[in-house]
């Protein structure tokens, strides 16, 4: 067994298995271990296990960093630094992170879906302006049009989003 000195984190990210380390003991649950016991399971699910294992290993190691860091005397506490002080469990984490995602997954579908709703040529300048970060007046000269005709193009297509994504939200 490898020289378990460091921290879980450290040990675990740098085990090819999943590190689990007791009062007594040192664990290391490799690929093959994690297959004969879950005959069901692949070997992806070995990776997005060790991948949420290490996710979880760091998040605690954070956690205690930011916790000892923040070690101060009880006698200089105040009332408005002890929520400073506090910090959140693993699993409101968890669940944080995960309706992050969820919200992220649920943006990008509508974004998605709003820009369907414009013409081609629409579509194409709202990009060019938006993402690209180009101007009108490039723009214009990019497609051969006058400067106007995008400024009116970019309007319409703001108007079509924005009907778009009032009526999404009922």
């Amino acid at each position: 067994m490898k020289n378990y000195t460091e921290s879980d984190y450290a040990i675990n990210k740098k085990a090819d298995g999943i590190v689990y380390r007791f009062a007594d003991q040192t664990v290391e649950v490799t690929v093959e271990d994690y297959l004969r016991e879950n005959p069901g399971k692949t070997a992806a699910d070995f990776v997005a296990l060790k991948t949420l294992s290490d996710e979880d290993y760091y998040e605690t190691d954070r956690r205690d960093y930011r916790q000892t860091w923040k070690n101060t005397p009880l006698d200089k506490l105040f009332e408005e630094e002890t929520a400073i002080l506090s910090i959140s469990s693993m699993e409101d984490d968890y669940i944080e992170r995960e309706e992050q995602r969820a919200l992220y997954a649920k943006q990008k579908s509508l974004a998605a879906s709003a820009l369907d709703i414009l013409t081609d040529t629409q579509r194409r300048r709202y990009l060019m302006y938006h993402v690209d970060g180009l101007t009108t007046r490039q723009i214009a000269v990019k497609d051969g049009v006058e400067q106007r005709t995008v400024m009116d193009s970019l309007e319409w297509a703001a108007k079509k989003i924005n009907k778009f994504l009032k009526t999404s939200k009922k």
